[in-house]
């Protein structure tokens, strides 16, 4: 089926009609058919896959060894495993009849958190499952009302003879239904049935609402109004001259989105009170409740909750608000996860990136994002926020849950937001008028300028350039020095494996307390000289115990050699000698600079040792241009690193 049909097919296909006999009939067989909006909403979302965080290290770390449910429809959601628990527990306990029913939904979370992002699914998800909704001849009720609500004053027996338990009955049927059944003479059977798929585009179930001008906005935006057009046929107070185009007119069955709700005068949101708590509402004009039997789902920033929180008048309304807090994302690994997204979406998917240009952004975020902890350094408690263990490079590093409880419910409520972070990696992209591609020294030099013109509190402007200038441009010249310098060594890993299998044999004799002979030169090692070659070794690397890193390493490779038939391992297979190779090889950064820079080369040597280079630097992910900058860049840094 292509997608001309697809589309044909959906549409005749949501558009069934039955008799309210047979929609009773069907209502007896499938509780789907008159089921709540909350439990719809659940359907769409599905089951949850459990992690058992105890298997994943880096997880257990960060949820302390519980088992977290992970929502498929939500897999986009980087980082927001709380915040999605806590709204699918709302619908979960409104979709059993519990307070929640009755309570708004309201999500408070800093600017570009990701707030509308969660409503815009959310609203996605309420189109999955039908509606069944009352016809009259060739009108749909224009408030989308449940058949069901002609049995408001029969709710016993429909239990009886049709098994549907009586809290799914609407509390009354509307004007427009009541009007018609009069009409009818109360013949039922004369009203149809139709099936309907909630829709964002048609507002069938589905409505917007934002706050107006204060001076001139009335409730008429939740409620409707009536149509002045029609008073020349119709009675004021009659329920067709009445216009249902108020928010919670079009949502019933469904969805309304409020957004900036506490922007709007309290008495625009006073319909929503009767509304939740009694599940109808009154019309500007005398025409009998109208029905509202859906969710109302609000979000505003933390000032603007703030300032209605503190306001006695709004004490009924703050009782019946079910507040989820969306705080940005404090993970860096998520955090790069959101822009790879962005970007994935934008013509910037086939773009240069440099390594480490969007983790480097990434941890700028979080790490503003941030509460400074005492005694420990930001950055430190970045790396624990994500997972990673720092016993052995900061002592001075706090387990996870102390920094959480340090830091208060509030931490992640300020910072830069995402839709900033996105803005800085577009003008990075854009930054040279030769090539769109991004690296991260012209992010360094973008952030800090775009810092400088926020604008910012002085004490906050000082804090952002300190993390851009002295934390980042730090970490990132200790990373591109690794990147250039193993971009250099020629026969690199054969290197480094002469070096451990050398390191291996020199730190078994010392410890055997045995001479070791040359087999080369013939010279004999005493354990003296076998512990200054090895020293020389583990010195550049600071290792503060050589005899037990000796016996580990020793150790390690004995036991692989009796695992692999005799086979020695790879120097980089085990991370704590791969480390200390590395540091031995590129002790003497001097030795690289006539090589990787760019100036005119003094013999044919150098030229092809630099060739080699740029090539190695190329399969590391650079564009020709990039290793330019980055290198100048190295070059103008390097005696800083000393």
């Amino acid at each position: 089926m292509n997608i001309l049909e697809k589309i044909k097919t959906n549409y005749s296909a949501s558009m069934n009609e039955m008799t309210v006999a047979a929609y009773l009939e069907e209502c007896k067989k499938d509780p789907n058919v008159y089921a709540k909006p909350a439990e719809r909403i659940l359907d769409a979302i599905g089951e949850p896959e459990i992690l058992d965080t105890r298997q994943d290290p880096v997880l257990s770390r960060i949820f302390s060894n519980k088992k977290i449910k992970i929502y498929p429809a939500f897999k986009d959601f980087y980082g927001m495993e709380s915040t999605i628990e806590q709204i699918v527990s709302y619908f979960r306990h409104s979709a059993q009849g519990l307070e929640e029913k009755k309570q708004i939904l309201y999500l408070m979370g800093p600017v570009g958190g990701g707030k509308s992002s969660l409503a815009e699914k959310l609203k996605h998800l309420m189109q999955q499952n039908p509606i069944y909704v009352l016809k009259a001849d060739d009108q749909v009720s224009p408030v989308f009302e449940s058949p069901l609500g002609l049995f408001a004053d029969y709710t016993e027996e429909l239990e009886e003879e049709y098994n549907i338990p009586s809290r799914y009955v609407p509390g009354c049927m509307s004007p427009w239904a009541s009007k018609r059944l009069r009409e009818f003479d109360g013949d039922i059977n004369r009203f149809k049935v139709i099936r309907l798929y909630p829709s964002i585009q048609e507002q069938i179930a589905i409505s917007k609402t934002e706050p107006g001008d204060e001076n001139n906005q009335d409730i008429s935006t939740l409620v409707g109004k009536v149509d002045i057009r029609k008073l020349a046929e119709y009675q004021q107070s009659d329920p067709d001259a009445y216009s249902y185009t108020g928010g919670l007119c079009l949502a019933n069955q469904g969805l309304l989105e409020f957004v900036e709700m506490f922007k709007a005068p309290i008495k625009v949101l006073n319909p929503l009170l009767t509304a939740t708590q009694e599940k109808n509402y009154k019309g500007t004009e005398p025409i009998g409740a109208i029905p509202f039997d859906g969710i109302i789902l609000a979000h505003s920033n933390e000032s603007e909750w703030a300032k209605f929180l503190n306001d006695k008048k709004n004490e009924a309304f703050l009782d019946r608000i079910y507040k989820v807090q969306v705080p940005y994302c404090l993970r860096v690994s998520e955090e790069i996860k959101i822009y790879e997204k962005l970007i994935r979406e934008s013509s910037l998917k086939s773009a240069p990136c440099a390594p480490k240009t969007i983790e480097l952004l990434a941890e700028f975020s979080v790490m503003s994002r941030l509460k400074e902890p005492e005694n420990s350094s930001i950055y430190s408690k970045m790396r624990v926020y994500n997972g990673e263990t720092l016993k052995e490079t900061d002592p001075n590093a706090k387990s996870i849950q102390e920094y959480r409880d340090d830091a208060g419910i509030n931490e992640g409520m300020q910072g830069i937001s995402t839709r900033f972070a996105f803005k800085i990696l577009s003008k990075v992209f854009n930054f040279d008028s030769e090539e769109i591609a991004a690296n991260p020294v012209h992010l360094l030099y973008v952030l800090e300028q775009e810092v400088i013109k926020m604008m910012l509190p002085p004490e906050t402007e000082s804090k952002y350039l300190h993390l851009v200038k002295s934390v980042l441009a730090s970490k990132y010249a200790e990373f591109i020095a690794d990147e250039i310098q193993k971009a250099y060594i020629e026969s690199y890993s054969s290197y480094g494996q002469n070096i451990f299998e050398k390191y291996v044999i020199y730190a078994d004799h010392w410890i055997q307390n045995n001479d070791y002979r040359d087999p080369d030169s013939g010279e004999i090692f005493d354990r003296s000289i076998l512990n200054a070659e090895l020293e020389k070794i583990e010195k550049p690397a600071g290792i503060a115990n050589p005899k037990d890193f000796r016996s580990e390493v020793t150790n390690f490779t004995l036991r692989y050699k009796a695992n692999h038939g005799g086979e020695n391992p790879r120097w980089d297979s085990y991370e704590k000698i791969k480390n200390v190779i590395e540091k031995k090889i590129f002790t003497n950064t001097e030795d690289l600079l006539p090589v990787v820079s760019f100036n005119a080369k003094s013999n044919k040597e150098d030229e092809k040792k630099h060739k080699d280079f740029t090539r190695r630097m190329r399969e590391r992910g650079y564009t020709d241009k990039q290793i330019r900058i980055l290198v100048d860049w190295f070059m103008r840094v390097r005696k800083t690193m000393a």
